[in-house]
């Protein structure tokens, strides 16, 4: 039997985490965006990628996954699921030729603004327009191509907005969390019927104050609900954030793969 027939798999863990931000060059309506980071050693040194590294002995899958984003961004989002397994034989350079080849689980995250704005930032981070990405290394492009459409899919039926938004808003202010990620304008008051016919949201009782105009209502969501449903899985492993944080590393780096 050929050599290669006997290759073996590395684990990897990536992270793909969306936020609500505005181009501070241009301005205009805010737009899905995420952070990035550059390689520094080869393969693809100097290209952007996603966060992540290789899954460590001991270590679970979704503890691995926010463990490498806080390592690399410093980010700690509340809404952490899983994405998709991408393990493409030749997704890594030399993968056909060589023994090792390297399988990643990659979840998706997402934050406020007002969090994303405390992510670590420097030569080796940035952020990036989803819709507007520049050629990433290995096939993180098709990842985030899928994380985006796995995004708006759900934006469509379940109450992902709220990872968005603070713990009370107003329905302008949830329709406009929905125009930023479909990238469409929403009639307000179609908008206004399908939620609250909905179930989804529940008023405080309070309104906004502070607008030149009548002051709207306040909502939050229904909490019956977790925003990733696990269904009967246990949890095996406390969560990342609830450790010591780690110290940070001088020169953030993505991933093998």
């Amino acid at each position: 039997m050929a050599a290669h027939e006997h290759a073996s798999a590395m684990l990897a863990v990536s992270t793909v985490i969306f936020a609500l931000r505005t181009d501070e060059e241009t301005g205009g309506e805010p737009q899905v965006w995420l952070p990035l980071v550059r390689r520094i050693r080869d393969p693809y040194e100097g290209r952007w990628a996603l966060p992540g590294g290789p899954l460590r002995v001991g270590e679970d899958l979704a503890y691995a996954a926010a463990r490498t984003l806080g390592d690399t961004t410093g980010l700690t989002p509340r809404y952490l699921e899983q994405l998709y397994t991408f393990g493409d034989a030749v997704r890594s350079p030399g993968a056909a030729d060589s023994d090792e080849r390297v399988v990643s689980i990659v979840y998706w995250a997402l934050v406020g603004s007002a969090e994303a704005e405390q992510a670590a930032a420097g030569e080796n981070v940035g952020w990036f327009a989803a819709d507007d990405l520049p050629q990433l290394a290995f096939d993180h492009n098709v990842i985030v191509e899928y994380a985006l459409w796995r995004l708006r899919t759900k934006m469509e039926y379940s109450r992902i907005a709220h990872a968005f938004l603070g713990e009370r808003f107003t329905l302008a202010q949830l329709r406009e969390v929905h125009e930023a990620v479909l990238g469409r304008p929403l009639d307000p008051a179609n908008f206004r019927r399908t939620i609250e016919a909905s179930g989804a949201v529940v008023p405080t009782g309070d309104y906004l104050m502070g607008t030149r105009h009548r002051p709207p209502r306040l909502y939050r969501y229904n909490d019956s609900i977790d925003l990733a449903d696990a269904g009967p899985l246990p949890r095996q492993q406390p969560p990342y954030a609830s450790h010591q944080p780690l110290e940070p590393r001088p020169t953030p780096e993505s991933e093998q793969s």
